[in-house]
């Protein structure tokens, strides 16, 4: 399979897509697991998330 005179662009383009790709998963899965470390903190220190409430205990 030839790509042509503009081979090093399309790899480059696809390299940088992939990379730009994986960048993205990593800090989603970095941002996902802090985010669930603070509501584990919150939670041990006694606050509940709003939705554990039981309906007719609002104020």
């Amino acid at each position: 399979m030839s790509l042509g005179p503009h081979a090093s662009f399309i790899v480059a383009a696809y390299i940088v897509t992939v990379v730009v790709v994986i960048g993205l998963i990593a800090w989603i899965l970095r941002d996902y697991a802090a985010q669930r470390r603070i509501l584990g903190d919150l939670e041990q220190r006694g606050i509940k998330r709003r939705s554990q409430t039981p309906r007719g205990d609002e104020a």
